[in-house]
């Protein structure tokens, strides 16, 4: 069998397991796509060459670090095969990752799903507008990309103009108040739930546009906020920003669910809090757990040997994402995690430079040749 023709299997497999199916189980197609990996990418068999050959457990898989997507092509297939080209936001060297995909319904499949499940409360139709610049085409942003699905999947209307004005509320004079004021006016009239989906950096910059006041949204309205702030403005703790926009808009704290994703990942992770959503009815969560969709996992590792910790330890996150069938199965980051009830808890970045066991990896998933 080809290249292409194992991982357009490996793309169904994946789809299916996502929609239920349980002829394989996730170990057994995290191992099949690691083993494809190993074969077709060679930073990834120079990497596992390095652990000991092939994996035979999940948590023997190793992860690609991050940092490895900015420095190198991770992708299984050339560019020419590639239908989406993904970019991080930089760092302060400038220098910007790419997540390259040959298939793009598996990740419009996965985001579609545990989004609906974590973010839709009810079965009406919703309004749904974003606190970021307008969409680029091609998208280069997942995160922007992302979105614009959600606002054709969830308003139920069939294909929408989504590169509109009055859909992506921040220009250059910063968030626009009076088209986010408008938004929930129309979702109120028509009756629809208003879905307003934002990063971090973007609601502070609401908040101080508001300057104290108040901009109230409709009843059952949901906010979706996502990333860090990245130096971009002034930072807020969660739980202190959340109580803040819930007073702003007028909403309930758990009408505002945090989202964690990754141009390296092609799935995300959810607070399982919005009243009546599926996701809360599965797994009552709380404030601060993230929950994973069942096609991911999140190992917690020790930041110098890379090796899985012991239960409720902290670690640094090497995610298990079967979405990246063309990339890295496996992604090492440096965010700080726990491993709790329901999910797991997010601690923030390693401070200073890469962990020991990160910046090995990267050297031997970049080496000229096997170890």
């Amino acid at each position: 069998m080809t290249r292409t023709a194992r991982s357009d299997r490996l793309h169904e497999v994946v789809r299916r397991f996502a929609s239920g199916d349980g002829d394989h189980s996730f170990g057994e197609i995290a191992l099949e796509i690691a083993h494809f990996q190993r074969e077709f990418s060679p930073g990834f068999a120079r990497l596992c060459a390095s652990r000991g050959g092939s994996p035979s457990r999940v948590d023997e898989i190793p992860g690609v670090p991050c940092d490895a997507f900015r420095l190198t092509r991770v992708a299984v297939h050339p560019e020419a095969e590639d239908r989406l080209r993904f970019y991080t936001s930089g760092t302060t060297s400038g220098a910007r990752g790419m997540h390259a995909m040959r298939v793009t319904e598996t990740y419009q499949a996965l985001a579609l799903k545990f989004g609906r499940a974590a973010l839709l409360s009810n079965e009406r139709a919703h309004h749904v507008v974003a606190l970021a610049p307008l969409l680029d085409d091609p998208p280069t942003s997942s995160l922007g990309h992302m979105m614009a699905m959600f606002m054709v999947d969830f308003e139920q209307r069939g294909h929408a103009q989504v590169r509109t004005g009055d859909r992506w509320l921040i220009g250059d004079q910063g968030v626009d108040l009076d088209g986010l004021q408008k938004a929930a006016e129309r979702a109120q009239q028509l009756r629809e739930t208003l879905l307003v989906l934002a990063t971090s950096f973007a609601l502070v910059g609401l908040l101080d546009a508001l300057d104290g006041g108040t901009l109230p949204l409709p009843t059952g309205s949901i906010v979706m906020q996502t990333g860090g702030f990245k130096g971009k403005t002034r930072e807020i703790e969660p739980a202190e920003l959340r109580t803040t926009l819930a007073r702003a808009f007028g909403i309930s704290e758990a009408q505002i669910v945090s989202e964690y994703g990754m141009t390296e990942l092609t799935s995300q992770l959810y607070e399982a809090t919005v009243p009546g959503s599926a996701l809360s009815r599965e797994r009552s969560g709380s404030p601060g757990i993230y929950a994973e969709p069942p096609w991911l996992r999140v190992i917690p590792v020790d930041p110098t040997t890379l090796e899985p910790v012991p239960s409720g330890d902290v670690g640094i996150a090497r995610i298990i994402d079967l979405g990246n069938v063309d990339s890295a199965i496996a992604i090492q980051t440096q965010d700080r995690v726990r491993r709790v009830e329901g999910g797991v808890v997010l601690l923030g970045r390693a401070a200073g430079a890469p962990p020991r066991g990160c910046s090995l990896a990267i050297e031997e998933f970049l080496a000229s040749k096997p170890q």
